[in-house]
């Protein structure tokens, strides 16, 4: 398995895979199925190669099976602060240890950069193998918002977590 970060070459494989994860499991994401359905490849693209973002993927024999952003805060008052999301491994790829090498790419980016000083991150509160994770990670919880998705209605709490550097 090899981890890398993705550039704009990457965007029809990224695309493919952020589809499966939102029409999969929709409840894992804030963005639905529906609405990415109509983004271009171009908006995939920009969405890669973004300034502020670093986009991982993890490949098993050369096709992309992980993807995980990190996203780094440019407001002046709030860039000590990083953002990870977008974490998804297909189904038959889980237990290789996807999730966890493409998070330690995200971290170690974030660590080589001396401005970041914490990383905060959201995970459903039943969604206990990324709870046990992110945990292992370092990860504290430091909140849960009741109710913060709707699908139908279906609500689903999640928990805010944070790792000092």
């Amino acid at each position: 398995m090899e981890i890398i970060e993705l550039n704009s070459l990457h965007a029809e494989a990224y695309q493919h895979l952020r589809l499966e994860g939102l029409k999969k499991h929709p409840e894992n994401f804030g963005a639905s199925y529906d609405e990415e359905l109509h983004y271009t490849i171009d908006d995939y693209s920009e969405r890669i190669t973004a300034h502020q973002s670093n986009v991982f993927g993890a490949f098993n024999n050369e096709k992309l099976i992980g993807i995980v952003t990190l996203f780094k805060e440019s407001k002046l008052k709030m860039k000590h602060k990083a953002f990870i999301f977008g974490m998804y491994v297909t189904e038959e790829s889980r237990g290789l240890g996807a999730a966890r090498k493409l998070m330690e790419a995200a971290l170690n980016k974030a660590r080589a950069q001396p401005e970041i000083e914490q990383v905060y991150l959201t995970v459903m509160s039943d969604n206990h193998p990324a709870k046990k994770l992110y945990l292992s990670l370092g990860f504290e919880p430091y909140a849960k918002e009741p109710h913060a998705l709707k699908i139908g209605t279906y609500y689903y709490d999640e928990e805010h977590m944070l790792l000092m550097l």
